[in-house]
């Protein structure tokens, strides 16, 4: 089997510099690229997602990690946004235990945003911490495996327990994307779309010539917009890893995004969501004057053309959806003192941050 092109890039975090590998064919050789920084003696969780046992994925990274390792042990995971639970959490730490994990262990996390979340905060807290490796599977966990943020649910809201804990390696097998069903694999694009209105008007640009090429999974397509997008998110988390200032423009869409998640759990993908709410948000800012129409339109078109909704149905008959939707917004844990804060495009490549948004013009936004 031949590799494909490979693209490294460099995040810095305040425990130390990790490196992003993305390409065509590399998880068969995890091992290699754990060699450079895990020594041989060191005992190995791999969490993944038991949706992966279909394709063997799993099998793939656990036969190459015995190759080199002595212990490596392995932890299903049930698919889906309940295992990122306090309890599943619990599972995990005592396998972590019986697999004789101590502080010089490592866990990997093989799967989506879920498995990465669960993992990463398992990893942050077992014995104080220890090493983490994320082996992303999804094309939407392109953004949530770099940055450090690891968390698990309440039910009460998503992500309220959680801790920075950066990875040591994350390592970005595009093979791994032709499984993927095309709704999630559109939902993963909305992230990119995300990282291209907020800081990188050539990487929307690739997108909007690109995404016939995408959806037919073309490796090279793959690593080049993995490679674009991750150094977007790169970039930002290493200016301001700890969410003090810079990192909040990465919310673009999601203030909405995670309103519409509580509203309709599970009937809306996270990308769905966001793809929703960027073009909500993008209105909130041709309403206010930052914005002039194309911005609106073009994000519009891309969005459609990557099989992502733009709207919320019957939202301008639905006035009680939109009071509920506003009430939520102003729950989310980055609202301060409960007011409608906003990231806002200015244009393709830039977004201001608006903390005070009126409401009137927030309900107005659901719909064209």
């Amino acid at each position: 089997m031949q590799d494909g092109q490979i693209r490294r890039l460099q995040v810095e975090a305040d425990a130390g510099a990790y490196e992003v590998i993305i390409g065509d064919g590399v998880l068969h050789r995890v091992d290699e690229w754990l060699d450079a920084i895990i020594e041989r003696k060191a005992t190995l969780l791999l969490v993944y997602d038991e949706a992966l046992a279909e394709f063997l994925y799993h099998q793939v990274a656990l036969d190459a990690l015995r190759s080199r390792y002595l212990v490596v042990a392995a932890f299903a995971l049930p698919s889906g946004e309940h295992s990122k639970s306090l309890e599943m959490a619990g599972r995990l730490y005592q396998s972590a235990i019986q697999a004789g994990l101590d502080r010089h262990a490592v866990i990997l996390a093989l799967g989506g945003g879920v498995t990465g979340d669960l993992a990463g905060f398992v990893a942050a807290t077992y014995m104080r911490g220890v090493r983490f490796i994320q082996l992303p599977t999804t094309l939407l966990a392109h953004d949530s495996s770099i940055g450090g943020k690891v968390a698990v649910n309440l039910p009460e809201g998503k992500n309220l327990v959680g801790a920075f804990h950066a990875p040591k390696l994350v390592l970005y097998d595009v093979r791994l994307l032709r499984s993927l069903p095309d709704r999630e694999f559109a939902s993963g694009l909305a992230e990119a779309i995300k990282h291209g209105v907020i800081a990188d008007p050539d990487l929307f640009a690739f997108l909007e010539a690109s995404a016939d090429g995408l959806f037919a999974r073309d490796p090279d397509l793959l690593t080049e917009l993995l490679y674009r997008s991750c150094q977007v998110k790169a970039n930002v988390v290493s200016q301001d890893e700890r969410e003090q200032g810079l990192r909040a423009i990465l919310n673009f869409g999601h203030t909405v995004g995670h309103a519409i998640e509580a509203m309709e759990y599970g009937a809306y993908t996270h990308g769905e969501a966001v793809a929703i709410g960027m073009m909500a948000e993008t209105r909130i800012a041709q309403a206010m004057g930052l914005a002039t129409p194309d911005v609106a339109e073009r994000l519009g078109a891309l969005l459609r053309r990557c099989r992502l909704p733009v709207d919320l149905p019957d939202a301008d008959q639905n006035p009680h959806l939109r009071d509920w939707l506003v009430e939520q917004m102003r729950r989310d844990k980055k609202a301060e003192l409960r007011s409608l804060a906003f990231i806002l495009p200015t244009a393709i490549g830039t977004v201001q941050i608006v903390k005070d948004v009126p409401e009137d013009v927030v309900k107005g936004a659901f719909f064209a």
